[in-house]
């Protein structure tokens, strides 16, 4: 790691902190995964040596799927630690509120795109989030953290996928949601087709009716 130049801390996320660095004087992203106190000691040191494997792989997958993602420069399994190029841009969630509708939905509408290559290729982010996504200067997303991402052809583990991504819509971009991910099915259906959309959106509603009737039962006692 002597090639990393003095981190500094941007994040402190759940399963792992991020900090800008200089990698051979390119600025990088160093993304480290920390213990956990509340695991065994043994199993939280298996969780964090396989997803700092698995997260690189997945990334790697998803590249040659179509969907950009950040360059990986170093994989440390020892010390948990992936360093990566550093994407000059703008979160998509800070970038939809200032857009026009026509902007917008064409930005869903490509993200749509992305996320039915993924699906395409057997690959699920596991954290479809307005957050883990970055538009850079000449209008490129690139989707980031697949640190809960997963190798799964299962319509069960794209529904989810997708049920991620309207709930994150929902709760972050509340006034706009429903014509984002409109458009976010649209442009996955621009991919997929609209057989394969259909099978998905119903096990969209079948995940939704099972998170209702969980609540309602929680309410119930």
């Amino acid at each position: 790691m002597d090639e990393v130049n003095s981190p500094v801390l941007i994040k402190k996320g759940a399963e792992a902190n991020l900090y800008v660095t200089s990698w051979h004087g390119r600025k990088a992203v160093l993304k480290r995964r920390l213990p956990k106190k509340y695991r065994p000691d043994e199993l939280d040191e298996q969780i964090r040596y396989y997803r700092t494997l698995h997260e690189p792989q997945l990334m790697h997958e998803a590249k040659k799927a179509g969907v950009p993602t950040p360059k990986i420069f170093l994989v440390d399994s020892k010390n948990t630690t992936i360093v990566m190029e550093f994407i000059k841009g703008k979160q998509v969630k800070k970038l939809i509120d200032e857009l026009d509708e026509k902007e917008r939905k064409n930005l869903c509408f490509k993200i749509g795109q992305l996320i039915a290559k993924l699906h395409s290729n057997s690959l699920i982010h596991g954290d479809l989030t307005t957050s883990n996504m970055i538009m850079d200067p000449q209008g490129k997303v690139f989707l980031v953290d697949f640190g809960l991402g997963e190798k799964n052809d299962e319509l069960e583990a794209k529904g989810v996928d997708l049920h991620l991504m309207k709930r994150a819509l929902e709760s972050t971009h509340y006034q706009f949601a429903e014509d984002c991910y409109l458009s976010v099915l649209n442009g996955y259906r621009s991919v997929v087709g609209s057989k394969e959309l259909q099978n998905i959106s119903e096990k969209i509603k079948e995940i939704e009716r099972r998170g209702r009737y969980v609540t309602g039962r929680k309410q119930e006692t």
